[in-house]
């Protein structure tokens, strides 16, 4: 596990089309940059024997106004499909959890979209809990 670079840029783009995001590759430079840049934010990868990158997670550390602890929000996590199964999500998982303990955080919360239907599995075994309200409002 390690923070990820400008060089992991091809990689992350592969991953994020597996997710449904093909058109990242026209600012994922950017975005790694700004993200590696952010005191608030972090991206970490899983990277494989060979060091090719097989997942990454993405993190950002929000403040809470009502409570003595931050929280830390998974805002992408994904996994190579053919690496899938071997626990690297586990292990990106735990790095992050790992990451907020050590900022501050009191909890872990993401948003993961009612058809990825195996990612709530997944999270439902590392012990995250449903909590169904969502709303969001496009700006464009």
């Amino acid at each position: 596990m390690r923070d990820a670079n400008h060089g992991d840029a091809a990689a992350i783009t592969r991953l994020l089309a597996d997710l449904g995001y093909p058109a990242a590759d026209a600012f994922i430079d950017r975005r790694i940059l700004q993200q590696m840049s952010h005191d608030d934010a972090c991206l970490l990868v899983a990277e494989g024997d060979g060091g090719d990158v097989l997942g990454f997670i993405s993190l950002h550390f929000i403040l809470q106004l009502a409570l003595a602890g931050d929280f830390c929000r998974i805002s992408y996590l994904c996994v190579d499909s053919a690496a899938r199964g071997l626990g690297i999500g586990a292990l990106l998982e735990r790095a992050a959890e790992d990451r907020a303990r050590v900022r501050g955080c009191d909890r872990m919360e993401l948003h993961c979209d009612t058809r990825r239907e195996g990612a709530h599995r997944f999270y439902a075994r590392l012990g995250y809990e449903d909590a169904p309200k969502y709303f969001r409002r496009s700006l464009n």
